[in-house]
């Protein structure tokens, strides 16, 4: 590192070490190329120039972020979901100020909030929203629509200038948020006092700050007893009864409109988390509810006695399922695949993917994906082999056969998943 830089210090406490550790931070992330259209490797061939550039303008004050690339993505419900990519220099940038920023925003942070922060996760989340399910009768599936479109920039700079004194880090936060976005069409579209792009290295900690001081603490001074679940802007609040939920969702339609925001009039629902221990048993309510890609719903389980009875818990979503299964179709591999080991290549560091975070919560999460996965290979067996053709009952023995013989060629069969 003393030979990429060698320069004196700057005016601000930005040092060449902090750089140098958000250089890294990003490059393990990786990512796309922004509006330069330059990659990671393309940064790294200069980079040490590269480096200096960016330090030595940051640490004066000088550095200005350019416009940040739209991309589109495809979402389940056939729209699209906009993400902002920043240039690979300028995630180095916002990097170097999220982690300056960020241990003093911990300390801040609610204790039910769980996204994007160091040390929590998901299924963190997850376990405490299927312990209180079990707890609480009511839930309130809180949807904001379009939350990082409609984060307000004058409320989250003052929010922001509470726990940061320093006046550069909020000039370059106010730099970020300003900074317009290039369209696919090549437009630039200019920010009018609101949003921050998802997509940006430093837009998930200004959410968990907008999102702290908008429902958090808000939550904690005007209903200190109701316990909730927030994983970035994925809501869950748990209640005693229907009519405490209604009450509560209301309060929080105001509030959330007081803070530029929008409750989802078709994604939000009060959810009655219906069980047999529950009495009496209601009919005719909504009982399901998603969260970070598991359904919340009345499962009926069988006691240690033998009897049945009707708890509640969760499995994998439908949205979830629909979406890995459509993945798994459009490798097409029964199509142009020649090998086995062509499809492991292709497939196994998805599954492994897919098993680490579904059945990393719940074991055997993804038993009907991978039903669904076989009955592929299947059809690949047909279409590879002419001595299977049009014999289905053949080609399903020869996949036991290959499952028997090879049983770590995909990771699923490595780890128990058995063919059924």
């Amino acid at each position: 590192m003393r030979r990429i830089f060698n320069e004196k210090t700057k005016p601000l406490p930005i040092s060449k070490e902090m750089v140098w550790k958000a250089y890294k931070k990003v490059r393990s992330n990786k990512g796309s190329a922004g509006v330069d259209n330059e990659s990671i490797q393309k940064f790294e061939e200069n980079l040490s120039d590269n480096l200096y550039k960016l330090w030595n303008r940051l640490a004066s004050g000088s550095y200005f972020p350019p416009a940040v690339k739209e991309q589109e993505i495809n979402k389940d419900n056939g729209k699209k979901r906009k993400l902002g990519i920043p240039t690979v220099s300028d995630r180095i940038a916002q990097q170097v100020i999220k982690e300056y920023l960020e241990p003093r925003l911990e300390k801040e942070f609610h204790e039910s909030s769980y996204g994007y922060r160091p040390f929590r996760n998901a299924h963190q989340a997850l376990t405490k929203v299927r312990e209180n399910a079990r707890k609480y009768a009511w839930v309130i599936d809180l949807d904001i629509t379009a939350f990082f479109d409609h984060v307000d920039h004058k409320k989250l700079l003052t929010a922001l200038e509470w726990h940061a004194k320093e006046k550069w880090v909020n000039m370059y936060v106010k730099r970020w948020l300003e900074a317009p976005i290039a369209k696919a069409n090549g437009e630039l579209e200019e920010k009018k006092g609101r949003g921050t792009p998802q997509g940006g290295v430093i837009s998930p900690l200004l959410a968990n700050l907008y999102l702290h001081y908008t429902f958090d603490k808000w939550m904690a001074k005007h209903f200190p007893t109701i316990t909730f679940v927030r994983y970035a802007d994925d809501i869950v609040i748990h209640c005693v009864s229907e009519k405490q939920s209604l009450y509560v969702l209301g309060k929080l339609k105001q509030r959330l409109s007081d803070c530029n925001l929008t409750i989802h009039p078709e994604k939000t629902h009060v959810v009655y988390c219906k069980a047999s221990k529950r009495k009496p048993v209601l009919t005719g309510k909504r009982v399901k509810f998603d969260f970070l890609g598991f359904s919340f719903r009345p499962e009926s389980k069988w006691s240690k006695h033998g009897d049945m009875s009707l708890g509640y818990d969760c499995k994998i979503s439908q949205k979830s399922y629909s979406k890995i299964v459509k993945e798994i179709k459009r490798t097409r591999f029964d199509r142009w695949a020649k090998s086995w080991q062509e499809i492991a290549d292709l497939l196994n560091s998805k599954i492994r993917g897919w098993v680490q975070y579904y059945d990393g919560f719940r074991s055997r999460a993804m038993s009907k994906v991978f039903h669904r996965l076989h009955n592929r290979l299947i059809k690949w067996i047909m279409n590879r082999y002419k001595r299977f053709r049009g014999k289905k009952r053949k080609a399903i023995a020869y996949l036991k056969f290959i499952y028997r013989r090879y049983p770590y060629l995909f990771y699923h069969w490595s780890i128990g998943y058995h063919l059924v």
